[in-house]
């Protein structure tokens, strides 16, 4: 009885580290379990026996490979499940890079993601490839803590249901309050924003288009509590906000009306140009002058143009 839960418990750990995408050596395992190299090899056909059973039960096809150049066994579907080594060190750069989030948070998000996604024997070499830029990173001077918060805005937006929030607002510091239809979570230039509808009818007297029928935009960490109610709201398939056509025509996070713009650009890299407005498309160019025209919402594009200085002329 002693001698099949040993060999259970053998099966189980070998079959644990393959999962986790280390290599599995028969003269190491052999040594570290007291028994010789067949009754090692007799495990791994057991795990393969298995995991070929369970092929039709999960649909993921995972085996059990011998590496040459390793000189051990591994798990083949590991690595391709797993994001490689240029994939994570893409994604912790641009995690970096965001200056989203406070230190601690960041600290934690790059642990994880290396400890999850990468095979461990080259955690370390990823873990060292970000370290200084880690160690340097500034976090936001808001130092708000509220990536909990965005889970709960997801939820409300995926339940439909309106939510009512205290807004620290930017012109004045003036805390207010709001009842609005959450519509979407964005992120932009340091940022998260929730881009929501406004149903009363008094505060969008202000608006600078009275019956503007684009969302309200809201940073994220501004917002100083929040409650999601029980009442749902309705909008139409036929009328639903598409974050991603909106996100192409919006600057800056600065909400406004949808307009139509057209100017001269003779810089030196238009792609740049291109890639900041997604929706421009150029008319005309001579002699490395381009017309270009694009569409976009709200004056966060006139801060853009006037950072450019003569290298933009306004047309219209």
């Amino acid at each position: 009885m002693n001698e099949k839960r040993e060999k259970t418990e053998r099966v189980l750990g070998i079959y644990t580290k393959l999962m986790r995408g280390d290599i599995v050596n028969k003269a190491h395992e052999a040594k570290e379990y007291g028994v010789d190299e067949r009754s090692i090899q007799r495990d791994i056909e057991s795990i393969r026996n298995f995991l070929d059973l369970n092929i039709e039960q999960t649909g993921v096809v995972n085996s059990v490979i011998y590496d040459r150049v390793q000189k051990g066994y591994r798990m083949e579907q590991i690595y391709k499940i797993k994001l490689t080594n240029s994939e994570i060190l893409a994604i912790c750069k641009i995690l970096l890079d965001s200056r989203a989030f406070t230190k601690k948070e960041m600290e934690e998000m790059l642990r994880k993601l290396i400890e999850c996604c990468v095979p461990q024997n080259n955690q370390r070499l990823v873990a060292d490839l970000i370290k200084n830029e880690e160690f340097h990173y500034i976090e936001p001077r808001h130092k708000t803590v509220f990536i909990d918060k965005l889970w709960d805005l997801g939820e409300a937006i995926q339940q439909c249901r309106y939510i009512e929030i205290e807004y620290l607002r930017t012109k004045d510091k003036a805390i207010v309050k709001r009842k609005v239809k959450p519509v979407a979570i964005m992120f932009s230039e340091y940022y998260f924003y929730l881009t929501a509808f406004i149903d009363d009818d008094k505060l969008r007297e202000h608006f600078d288009v009275i019956n503007d029928s684009f969302p309200t935009i809201y940073r994220i960490d501004r917002i100083k509590s929040m409650s999601i109610l029980d009442e749902r709201f309705h909008i139409p398939y036929s009328s639903r906000f598409e974050e991603g056509e909106f996100r192409k025509r919006i600057q800056f996070m600065y909400g406004g009306k949808l307009q139509k713009i057209k100017f001269r650009y003779s810089g030196s890299s238009v792609e740049a140009v291109l890639d900041r407005l997604p929706t421009a498309q150029i008319l005309d160019e001579t002699d490395g002058v381009y017309t270009i025209s694009a569409e976009v919402f709200g004056k966060g594009i006139d801060m853009w143009l006037r950072s450019q200085g003569d290298a933009v002329e306004m047309v219209e």
